[in-house]
């Protein structure tokens, strides 16, 4: 099949005019330093550029070199990721820049290959790191690019299985010039044009040779697969507060959901969080006091699930640490600093701090073991 060339020269054209000045970005013939690419394009999964510049600003000032980072302790950076999601990112994120400092003398593989035996490096990100950082011809296709190319091209596939030829495509129309602007320009110009609605193809500078936009139906491409329903789940979490102003902060397991974070006890919501019974919540507390189960809910929405979450809160006083100790394990009084929570454990947080002081007849608590076979949750 003979392609069609695809107007590298209209495309650089209009990102020298148009394309986004971003703090991790250089143009060609500068490159920019390794070091922010990967930041920024692991930062960049599954996150806008509006979001993400302020952490990667934060990151680059603690941490101005892969080195600093390495040496940080991990709890400074998760603190530091916190709000951005999937945190398992981060934990890769620490994870290779120790490998890079130890093992490569801080400077990071300048070959896919050796990109993506890095922790949390796939193919898009090893391929964004060759061509940005080094000056590659590595094959970049994440979300934006695949649009371009499968308009352009009306590659019919359903996602994800026309990434395929979108990458092979891509290859072979290469331009060789440019080769860190090339995939950037293409970003910029499918966020700016190439829309996923409502594409400004009148005014597009590739539409002359586009086969999506000489049908008149740019908005088919890419063909999505059918996205199935995201299952619902059920979770309460616990937030107890002391007479200094401080709660009851554990720290997630390293691997799982928020995993290495600072949070508010929960259980429930992963298959590590134990069972909740939805008629006796307060029996999944993880010590006993006056726990009062608030009457509104919070919803969170991951990658695969829908969680519904109620918030148990007690007012402590002046608390045998000991006993909570061997009742949580490694949890401890802390003053809160929402910053440092996940988003899902700042939602906690807000949702207890608005509580209305209990009315007459709410007050739920958890009972004696001893106790426990007569409790009612009523």
């Amino acid at each position: 099949m003979v392609m069609t060339p695809f107007p590298a020269d209209a495309l650089f054209d209009w990102y020298d005019r148009h394309g986004r000045t971003l703090p991790w970005r250089s143009r060609w013939p500068a490159l920019a330093p390794a070091y922010h690419v990967w930041l920024s394009e692991i930062m960049l999964q599954q996150t806008v550029v509006a979001t993400v510049i302020p952490y990667f600003l934060d990151f680059v000032r603690r941490w101005p070199t892969v080195c600093d980072l390495a040496r940080a302790d991990s709890d400074s950076v998760m603190a530091a990721w916190a709000g951005l999601g999937y945190y398992a990112r981060a934990r890769n994120l620490h994870r290779t820049a120790q490998i890079v400092c130890q093992d490569h003398d801080g400077h990071f593989p300048d070959t896919v290959d050796g990109l993506l035996s890095l922790p949390g490096i796939g193919p898009y990100t090893a391929g964004a790191i060759a061509a940005m950082a080094f000056g590659g011809t590595a094959v970049v296709v994440d979300g934006n690019i695949e649009r371009v190319f499968a308009r352009f091209y009306a590659i019919s596939a359903p996602v994800p299985a026309e990434k395929t030829d979108i990458g092979k495509a891509y290859a072979a129309q290469h331009p060789g010039m440019r080769p860190s602007d090339f995939p950037q320009a293409l970003m910029d110009f499918a966020n700016a044009v190439c829309t996923p609605k409502a594409p400004a193809c009148g005014s597009c500078p590739l539409a002359a040779g586009c086969a999506a936009a000489a049908a008149g139906t740019p908005e088919i491409w890419p063909v999505k697969a059918l996205k199935k329903p995201k299952p619902d789940r059920q979770g309460v979490a616990f937030v107890a507060r002391n007479d200094k102003g401080e709660a009851w902060l554990v720290k997630r397991p390293e691997r799982g959901l928020l995993g290495g974070m600072l949070a508010f006890p929960s259980a429930g919501w992963t298959s590590a969080d134990g069972v909740v019974d939805p008629a006796r919540p307060l029996d999944a507390a993880p010590f006993a006091a006056d726990w009062h189960l608030q009457p509104d809910t919070l919803t969170h929405v991951f990658t695969h699930f829908r969680l519904t979450m109620r918030v148990a809160v007690a007012d402590m006083g002046s608390p045998d640490m000991a006993g909570l100790m061997t009742a949580e394990g490694s949890g401890s009084w802390q003053r809160v600093r929402p910053a440092s929570l996940p988003t899902l454990m700042r939602k906690v947080w807000k949702l207890a701090e608005a509580a209305r002081p209990p009315q007459t007849g709410s007050l739920l608590r958890f009972p004696d073991p001893e106790a426990k076979a007569g409790h009612t949750g009523n």
